[in-house]
C-alpha cells in the first residue's frame, strides 16, 4: 500500500524586521518553520507564522487551506503582526532620508492588493511626500531668497500666492461700496461683501489651485508643479503650449508672477456692477450669492494663462440672467406649468 502522499505547497515568507521574501515550499506547518527558521535565522523554539495581510495567525489545520504563494510572516515568541500596518511602523521609525521612505511607500503600495490597506497606504505616501516637502527650505535657500521666512515649503509660499491674487479680488469687491451713493443699497453690498469674504475664508482662499501637494481636481499644477496655460478666454486651449514650474527655480518662480488668474467673465466689466445692479432693487438675501462666488474667484470662470495670452480687451461676455437671483429657475419653471395648464384650459 502506498502511504497518503501531500503535495507541498509553495509560499513566501519573510521576517518581521525585513522586507524580502523567500520562496518555500512544505507539505505542512511543521516543515515550513524548520525551512523558515533556517533561513530567515530564527530560533523555533516560539516561532510562529501569520498571514502577511492582516496577521491572522496560521495554525497546522489552517496551512492546507492557504492558496499557493500566499505572503506570511515568520515572527519569534515576543514578536507580533497586525497586516500591513506595521510595515508603516517601520517605514516612519527609521532615518532613512524622505525620499528613501517615499521610495519605500510606493513599493508596498505597488504589492499591495486590499483596497482599506491601498487607503492607507496613499495617505501615508501623500504624508512622507508632504514630508520631504518640509526640507525644501534648507536645501534650495536659493529657491527662497525674497521669500519672507514664515513660509518653511515651496507648497507654502505658493498656496499664499494664489490666496493673496484671489483676496485681491475680494478687495475690488469692498472698494465697490465707496462708489454706492444711496445708503440702502451700500448696506446690501455690505452684506454681500461680507457674506462672500466668508465663503471664500472658508475655502482658505482657494491657495489650493498653486498648491503641487494638493488633491488633482484641486490644483490647477502637476504633482511636480508644472503649470499649463489654460489659453484666452475664448479659446479652449493655448495654442503655444506654455508652461512653467514655478517650483523649480527662483527664477521660474518671478516669472510665473507675471501669468494671470484672468476671469472669462470680467470681474470690473462685468461681475461687480451685475452685483451692483442686482441690489439696488433687491435685498441681499434675494441675490444669489454663490453665483457671484464662483464667478469671482474660482476655476468655474477662472483661467491660468501666460501673459501673452491674457486678451486685456472687452471679453463681451455677459452673467446668466437665470442665475443671478434666488429662485429665479424655479420662477421660470412654475411660468412654465402656468403657461402650459391655461393651454389645456383653452
Amino acid at each position: 500500500m502506498f502511504g497518503f502522499f501531500r503535495k507541498s505547497k509553495p509560499v513566501k515568507i519573510r521576517s518581521f524586521s525585513e522586507n524580502t521574501k523567500y520562496g518555500v515550499a512544505a507539505k505542512d506547518l511543521k516543515e515550513l518553520m524548520k525551512k523558515a527558521c533556517t533561513t530567515l535565522q530564527v530560533p523555533l523554539v516560539g516561532a510562529h507564522v501569520c498571514l502577511y495581510s492582516d496577521g491572522t495567525e496560521v495554525t497546522e489545520e489552517f496551512f492546507p487551506t492557504l492558496p499557493d504563494h500566499t505572503e506570511l510572516v515568520l515572527l519569534s515568541r515576543e514578536q507580533t503582526w497586525s497586516g500591513v500596518v506595521c510595515d508603516i511602523g517601520h517605514l516612519l521609525n527609521t532615518d532613512r532620508h524622505a525620499d528613501g521612505l517615499i521610495k519605500a511607500a510606493k513599493d508596498l503600495l505597488s504589492d499591495e492588493q486590499s483596497p482599506k490597506r491601498r487607503k492607507i497606504l496613499t495617505d501615508l505616501l501623500q504624508n512622507l511626500e508632504d514630508r520631504s516637502e518640509l526640507e525644501s527650505r534648507e536645501e534650495d535657500e536659493e529657491w527662497f531668497k525674497g521669500v519672507d521666512t514664515r513660509f518653511k515649503t515651496k507648497s507654502a509660499y505658493m498656496k499664499f500666492n494664489c490666496g493673496s491674487r484671489i483676496r485681491g479680488y475680494m478687495k475690488e469687491v469692498d472698494d465697490a461700496t465707496k462708489t454706492i451713493q444711496k445708503a440702502q443699497v451700500k448696506a446690501e453690498l455690505l452684506k454681500a461683501s461680507t457674506c462672500l469674504a466668508e465663503k471664500l475664508k472658508a475655502a482658505r482662499y482657494n491657495g489650493c489651485y498653486f498648491d503641487r501637494t494638493g488633491k488633482e481636481p484641486d490644483r490647477l499644477c502637476t504633482r511636480e508643479g508644472w503649470f499649463t496655460c489654460q489659453g484666452s478666454f475664448d479659446q479652449d486651449v493655448c495654442p503655444s503650449l506654455h508652461s512653467i514650474n514655478p517650483y523649480g527655480s527662483r527664477e521660474s518662480r518671478i516669472i510665473f508672477s507675471t501669468w494671470n488668474l484672468d476671469h472669462r467673465i470680467e470681474k470690473k466689466r462685468t461681475i461687480i456692477p451685475s452685483l451692483l445692479e442686482a441690489l439696488q432693487n433687491h435685498k441681499t438675501a434675494d441675490v444669489n450669492l454663490t453665483y457671484f462666488y464662483r464667478l469671482l474667484f474660482t476655476r468655474e470662470n477662472l483661467k491660468l494663462v501666460h501673459i501673452v495670452c491674457h486678451k486685456k480687451g472687452a471679453h463681451n461676455l455677459r452673467c446668466d440672467a437665470k442665475e443671478i437671483h434666488r429662485g429665479a429657475r424655479n420662477s421660470d419653471k412654475g411660468n412654465q406649468r402656468a403657461k402650459g395648464r391655461k393651454r389645456r384650459l383653452m
